[in-house]
């Protein structure tokens, strides 16, 4: 499918709700399936190269790490860029993406996502919402824009630590800021910081010009687009995804860096990421980590040229600027 070059400067705010801790759920039959692909996919580490692992570490408690289980092994592929990751509805749970964050940790990562790790079927649930919750305004924000940056501050600092497992062995010239719908605004904040090197915005954008940003999303508006330094990339669903509009219309917005924008058809807000190994937006997000962070051409190409490989994909709309 060709790229497309027009979109809508229309903005609609979206509802980006934040939970407290919930309850266990019950599995319903019908997700059985999905579910059990998925988590098997986990558990395997993912399909990269350097099978991956979920861990915490006593010096960032706040905090889920994703990396590749043998660290040794995989200094052959060179040293992990650090990829930092705010979670959908700013929840404070670390394997809230598991799926997705293993699948990406296994091409050669270290993501770090805010929260701690929770019970499992988080990962699983496509709605963490109870009924009858307050207005997402009303809540107090689990999880803040300020964690990605504490994340950034933790790896650089591992890296230098003598005795730290990653001793040498992150790309600290190589970090991308992360985050899905409400995650994907505290990416935004987060990004003004000079060391990030790209930023991906997942099924987010920021609200109508004059909107007050939303708690937990630091100053995440309009204006702050104007503060972002390096290559930026939107991916989102169709017009079922109510982050649609939003990340059109900040793509639309944005100057002096070089952007992108992808959406992909009968794609909805979240529910793909509960799929195995983190759904069809997963090998999207691998291929821009790798041109932006790894600087693998093979890659760019991916994005690049009017009959470029997403281009021209089933399903796939592309728009680029400035590169």
């Amino acid at each position: 499918m060709k790229p497309v070059h027009a979109f809508s400067l229309a903005v609609a705010a979206f509802a980006l709700p934040l939970h407290s801790p919930v309850a266990a759920q019950e599995m319903p039959p019908q997700d059985a399936a999905r579910t059990a692909a998925a988590t098997a996919s986990a558990e395997a580490g993912g399909s990269g190269a350097m099978p991956a692992t979920m861990t915490s570490e006593s010096g960032l408690p706040g905090h889920t790490i994703y990396r590749p289980r043998d660290l040794e092994a995989a200094m052959a592929h060179g040293r992990l860029p650090i990829v930092v990751f705010g979670n959908g509805a700013c929840a404070n749970i670390g394997n809230r993406y598991r799926y997705l964050l293993t699948e990406i940790a296994s091409h050669g990562y270290l993501v770090i996502a805010n929260g701690p790790i929770g019970p499992a079927d988080v990962e699983w649930r496509v709605n963490l919402g109870e009924p009858g919750a307050a207005p997402p305004a009303q809540r107090t924000p689990q999880s803040t824009a300020a964690q990605l940056t504490d994340a950034i501050d933790w790896a650089i600092a591992e890296n230098a630590r003598p005795g730290s497992d990653y001793r040498g062995r992150l790309d600290t010239q190589a970090i991308a800021v992360m985050g899905q719908s409400c995650g994907g605004l505290q990416a935004i904040a987060a990004s003004a910081d000079r060391r990030v090197t790209t930023t991906v915005v997942l099924n987010s954008g920021t609200f109508p010009a004059g909107s007050p940003p939303l708690g937990g999303t630091g100053d995440a508006t309009k204006v702050s687009l104007a503060r972002l330094h390096g290559p930026v990339a939107w991916i989102s669903g169709d017009e079922s995804d109510i982050a649609h509009v939003n990340a059109g219309a900040d793509f639309a917005a944005i100057n002096g860096v070089p952007a992108m924008w992808a959406w992909h058809e009968g794609t909805g807000h979240s529910d793909h990421y509960r799929m195995a190994n983190g759904g069809h937006f997963a090998p999207v997000i691998e291929q821009w980590l790798a041109w932006q962070l790894k600087g693998m051409r093979t890659a760019g190409a991916t994005f690049t040229g009017a009959d470029c490989p997403l281009c021209t994909a089933p399903g796939w709309h592309v728009a680029i600027k400035d590169f």
